[in-house]
Order: C-alpha cells, then structure tokens, then sequence
C-alpha cells in the first residue's frame, strides 16, 4: 500500500468517526426535546411566565418622578412585554387607570391585578398595537 493511500485512508475513517459522533449527538439531543421543565435537573426552579402576557404602555400622571419606569420594571419581572413608558397628559388625573385596548381585557385585568389598581376601563384602539395603557394617577402608591 502506497503513502498516499494510507493517509487516504485515515483521513476516510477519521471523517467517518466525526460523522458517527454528529449523528450520536443529533439523535441524543431528539430524545432529549421531549423533556420537560419539571424534570430539570435539581435546584433549578421553574418560573411560570406568561406566553402571551401583553403588550403593554405605563403612563406616569403621578406628578412624581420616575414612576412609570419603576412601574415598567416591576411589570417586565412579571412577565409583561412593556413597550412604551413616559408621561401621561396633564389632563390624567387623580386616579390610576387601566385601559383595556385590544379588546382582550383579561390582559388588562392581569396588569391591573399585578398594581392593585381597581379601575379599568375599555377605550379598544387597534392601531396602538397595545393590549392595556396604564396611567398612574396621584393616587397610586
């Protein structure tokens, strides 16, 4: 056997062995996406996070600084998709509110829910792209 044919088939076999190992790890990985989260390895908590949580806008008529992005930050740890946060019209108001826009208004109770804020009221707008408008009122703690 010739120099040339013997490196030919190394080489050959050394292909096949990285094939064999793509293919033992491609089919171990398929038997492996079936698994669920519950049976994850222990110390490792679950975390139940909405699939669809809404899109949602916080609008701060508070009169206090930086509510709205606080606001925002504690309805992304839960799981909601904030979109937008700012200021709200001066014409706002007193009290906190929560619009339902899409017409979903299980979202908007979610989020309301998640404030403690009791008032919530329909006002659908689909060209806003948004499942809830929250507007922090003087009264919101």
């Amino acid at each position: 056997m010739s120099r040339h044919s013997a490196l030919e088939t190394v080489g050959a076999g050394a292909a096949l062995l990285v094939c064999a190992a793509f293919v033992a790890s491609f089919a171990f990985g398929l038997g492996r996406a079936g698994s669920t989260p519950d049976a994850a390895e222990p110390g490792i908590q679950a975390v139940d996070i909405p699939v669809a949580a809404g899109r949602v806008e916080v609008l701060n008529g508070s009169g206090r600084a930086g509510m709205a992005r606080a606001v925002t930050q504690r309805l992304r740890s839960a799981g909601f998709d904030v979109l937008f946060f700012g200021n709200a019209p001066a014409s706002a108001g007193d009290s906190s509110t929560v619009i339902a826009r899409s017409g979903n208004d299980a979202i908007a109770r979610a989020v309301a829910g998640h404030l403690g804020i009791t008032r919530i009221t329909s006002e659908p707008d689909t060209d806003l792209h948004l499942d809830a408008t929250v507007i922090l009122g003087r009264d919101f703690q």
